[in-house]
């Protein structure tokens, strides 16, 4: 881990800022928290729950993970910063150290830039990870995206090494010991706020009984997770047949890793809570809780996420994420001219992960360099107790896309546009679940060209010639260089028989 020097904390003259802690999970479905799935044990979440405000219908950017971990950081589509698929780094041949994102303004940068000290453990993803990306200051990081939970591929000090504990472990302790340099730091020197970003690979994959610990697979031991659905195997699983064939034969075994791999997940926020709370940092940090993309165990037929599918699919279990927000009671008059909700607050309307970094920024009170291509704005209106009661009050339009295929949610509507493929209508208000696609409706032709057209201009005018992968072959299996570098004959492994 690169530590932070607790001499480099030259303190804040101004108000007192909020720190923030942002812990992202890794394939953590938005039917996967404690309350939909009451089979789940993540006591901790649930509090968090109780004391935070939870929104339930908030939509990730691209349903893998390294679009979706690069538009929380950029608030741009991925057409216009470039990251289309998961990917796959030096694991391949022909994969270049890319650092995909040095051109684009991100996040941590920002803060930064602002006086925040940034720390990151845990999971990156969007591009090399061998030395702290912009605006970090302390780094511990996964070489990849995910792996075995023991043995985790690493970086220390900029040479490959693996972990020997319990990764979830291993991030919550990277990120305690940070957390303690950080308050020494600021008893020495005066106060500066954090943004620690904690990301454990958890819940993906290996579900095997070797990569998780014997008392959090006990938890499970004689459960049935009644509240998952068994459904047959939907049709288009039939080009990923090989990667879930196990989960399908026996899905109780893949969710009693899947879940104890979250009642992990639920020890480390208990932990970091805990170590806010004993160095007196708890009641001026906001927490935030999100999962990178959705993911499916079962749900609508099929294990897996965006690429579950071929085609790339769109369903709500893959583009919608969990999400809470705690705001210690302390600070909440400190967020700017809105009255946020009430403590256990529940909120319904549909939000896009690309309003993360705005969002983020106006709590924090800084403003961001503009940047023509961020296409999110600040959720924080959204929540105003006053505003909820504005009848008049227009619904925030949700899009996603992973390559060549795109999604447009505006209010009960959802439409699916593939470059290859067919398209799909959903009505979200009739229909919840997606099981009748109106597509091929004539009544709704009106309708579905609206919404065609909408989606079409929003994309003009929020991506790139040289990000966009619109028209290029991203399967799903994973990208091994930028969608700028022309001059390579592949950039995307491709699908085939074999894989």
């Amino acid at each position: 881990m690169t530590p932070v020097d607790p001499l480099s904390l030259v303190p804040d003259t101004g108000p007192r800022r909020p720190s923030f802690l942002f812990i992202l999970t890794d394939d953590q479905g938005p039917w996967a928290v404690p309350w939909r799935m009451p089979e789940l044990q993540m006591p901790h979440l649930a509090e968090l729950a109780q004391e935070g405000v939870v929104f339930d219908s908030f939509y990730c950017a691209s349903p893998v993970c390294s679009p979706a971990r690069a538009s929380l950081l950029t608030g741009r589509m991925p057409s216009a910063h470039g990251i289309h698929d998961w990917l796959v780094g030096t694991e391949h041949s022909r994969a270049h150290p890319d650092q995909y994102l040095e051109d684009i303004t991100t996040l941590p940068a920002v803060l930064s830039g602002a006086g925040y000290v940034c720390a990151l453990s845990g999971k990156w993803h969007v591009g090399e990870a061998r030395q702290p990306a912009a605006g970090f200051s302390s780094w511990y990081a996964h070489r990849f995206g995910g792996g075995p939970y023991y043995e985790a591929p690493i970086w220390r000090e900029g040479q490959q090494a693996s972990e020997k504990e319990y990764f979830t472990d291993a991030v919550g302790q990277h990120a305690v010991q940070f957390l303690r340099t950080y308050a020494r730091g600021c008893s020495e020197v005066g106060h500066r706020p954090f943004y620690l970003q904690v990301c454990p690979t958890a819940p993906h994959t290996p579900w095997d009984e070797d990569n998780h610990p014997r008392e959090l697979l006990d938890i499970y031991e004689d459960c049935d997770f009644p509240s998952v659905p068994r459904e047959p195997a939907h049709p288009w699983t039939r080009a990923r047949k090989k990667d879930f064939v196990d989960s399908f034969a026996d899905p109780d075994r893949s969710l009693r890793g899947y879940c104890a791999a979250l009642s992990g997940v639920d020890q480390l926020i208990g932990r970091l809570r805990g170590e806010l709370e004993e160095l007196g940092l708890a009641e001026e940090t906001i927490i935030l809780y999100m999962s990178d993309n959705g993911f499916s165990c079962g749900h609508h037929g099929i294990w897996g996420k965006g690429n579950g599918t071929y085609p790339l699919n769109m369903w709500e279990s893959s583009v919608a994420v969990p999400f809470v927000m705690y705001v210690p009671e302390g600070l909440r008059d400190q967020v700017g001219p809105v009255a946020l909700p009430g403590a256990g607050s529940h909120v319904v309307d549909n939000l896009s992960a690309l309003s993360f970094f705005p969002t983020v920024c106006e709590l924090a009170g800084v403003t961001a360099p503009a940047d023509p291509l961020r296409a999110g704005e600040s959720f924080l209106p959204w929540l105003s107790q006053e505003e909820q009661e504005e009848s008049s009050r227009q619904p925030v339009v949700v899009y996603d896309e992973y390559g060549g295929t795109r999604m447009i949610r505006d209010g009960r509507w959802k439409y699916v546009l593939r470059f290859e493929g067919p398209e799909e209508l959903y009505d979200l208000q009739k229909d919840p679940q997606e099981r009748c696609d109106l597509a091929q409706d004539p009544s709704l032709a009106p309708t579905r060209r609206r919404l065609r057209d909408q989606l079409e201009d929003w994309f003009a005018r929020h991506e790139t010639v040289r990000a966009r992968a619109y028209e290029q072959p991203v399967t799903g299996r994973g990208q091994i260089h930028p969608t700028w570098r022309r001059e390579e004959a592949q950039r995307y492994v491709p699908l085939t028989e074999e894989n």
